[in-house]
């Protein structure tokens, strides 16, 4: 008598809704039923259009999609966690970016979440030590979507960067979990040092437009940088800086600056 397996269903409401978004609207644009197709209902997991949509975004004449592909299946099969700082950061964008009213806009049209993908790649190739592999990516990543990140650089989950023209982060910066940019942030270095020269930003951490925050310094939890704002000294938890340089003018005014998106500024 044959032996009867257990069928094991896996549960993915992210994916289950990102699905369910792309049939409505394929439904109420036909003309987009190819690329909706190819990105997303042509695949049965999160992982495996995420790793199409990088392939196909970041390909050229020097490195083919069918070989970018490969890197990208080979590391969501590999690390669980890539995938599940994806689903963080999509949840980020439709919960903070009023202009994302369904969580498929993410993974076919904005660029900071498709950046911040191709960015945890490479990272994860960075700590396995392939680090020309990483390079490659993060110079197709400045080509592509004008944002550059280094692969050395440690970011947690739940990332929303939004509009993301502009964006540099440098090898050893540190970015929380939860944390929310605009366009045009700079978290970069002073000078030529070597070592440990990059900004340390805490969790909860709301970053304005244009904002610019140089050399090892730390900014508190649940701070907020007003846009424009060049920050040269620590920052310490729930406060509100602005300036140039900056300085704290307030209490951060929430418990989470990065979710509420709060940006103005009262005296």
């Amino acid at each position: 008598m044959a032996e009867k397996r257990a069928v094991i269903t896996r549960i993915d409401p992210v994916w289950d809704r990102i699905t369910d978004e792309a049939k409505q609207a394929i439904a109420e644009e036909p003309l987009l039923g190819g690329l909706i197709g190819a990105c997303v209902l042509h695949h049965k997991t999160l992982e495996k259009a995420l790793s199409y949509r990088f392939a196909a975004k970041l390909s050229s004449n020097e490195m083919s999609m069918v070989l970018l592909r490969e890197i990208a299946d080979e590391a969501y099969a590999n690390c669980a966690e890539l995938a599940e700082a994806a689903r963080a950061d999509i949840t980020a964008v439709l919960d903070r970016d009023p202009a994302c009213h369904r969580m498929l806009q993410p993974v076919l049209y904005f660029k900071g979440f498709q950046a911040m993908q191709a960015y945890r790649l490479a990272h994860y190739l960075w700590k396995e030590g392939r680090k020309d592999l990483s390079y490659f990516i993060q110079m197709r990543c400045s080509e592509v979507y004008g944002i550059d990140i280094h692969p050395g650089a440690r970011i947690g989950r739940g990332i929303m960067i939004d509009h993301a023209h502009s964006i540099v982060i440098g090898e050893t910066a540190v970015v929380g979990d939860n944390v929310s940019m605009l366009h045009s942030v700079t978290l970069g270095g002073t000078g030529k040092e070597d070592e440990d020269r990059h900004p340390k930003i805490g969790d909860g951490v709301l970053i304005g437009a244009g904002a610019k925050i140089l050399g090892n310094i730390k900014v508190g939890d649940c701070s907020r940088i007003a846009a424009g704002s060049v920050v040269l000294e620590e920052i310490p938890c729930n406060v509100t800086v602005a300036g140039v340089p900056a300085k704290i003018v307030g209490e951060a005014g929430c418990d989470c600056p990065s979710v509420e998106m709060d940006q103005t500024l009262i005296q």
